[in-house]
């Protein structure tokens, strides 16, 4: 043990192994129980207007609703969370813990879009309707 910290391996990567053939063989069983909710085939003639996007991208289509420059944001957002290993410039963290003090301007920021994603993907989902209507 060094300074406080746990050693990992290899307990650690059996458990983390164990669980992802968990995960990948609940996720095709669920495959093959529950059918995929898709649409009639595509028809040019005929288009849905507005078709909803699919669960993980409708936060985006929310946004994109009030306008077409809210895409920037987005953008900028995903290049924000790209470059997070490395923001916590001179930061040496001695312990490991959830939302540590050193680094809470980085961990208020990522739970505030987080929670804005997640409300505005259940505003999409349960209160958009026809034509994109609130109702």
């Amino acid at each position: 043990m060094k300074n406080g910290f746990v050693k990992s391996s290899p307990l650690f990567f059996r458990l983390i192994s164990r669980s992802m053939y968990a995960c990948a063989a609940s996720l095709l069983l669920l495959t093959a129980l529950i059918p995929a909710p898709l649409q009639e085939q595509a028809n040019p003639a005929v288009t849905p207007n507005p078709a909803k996007s699919a669960w993980f991208l409708l936060w985006i289509q929310e946004l994109v609703s009030w306008s077409r420059l809210m895409i920037y944001p987005v953008i900028l957002l995903a290049g924000l969370f790209l470059l997070l290993p490395w923001l916590p410039v001179g930061t040496r963290i001695h312990r490991a813990s959830w939302f540590p003090y050193e680094l809470k301007s980085i961990s208020t920021v990522t739970v505030i879009v987080v929670t804005s994603i997640v409300a505005l993907t259940i505003v999409a989902l349960f209160f958009r309707g026809i034509n994109w209507s609130l109702g």
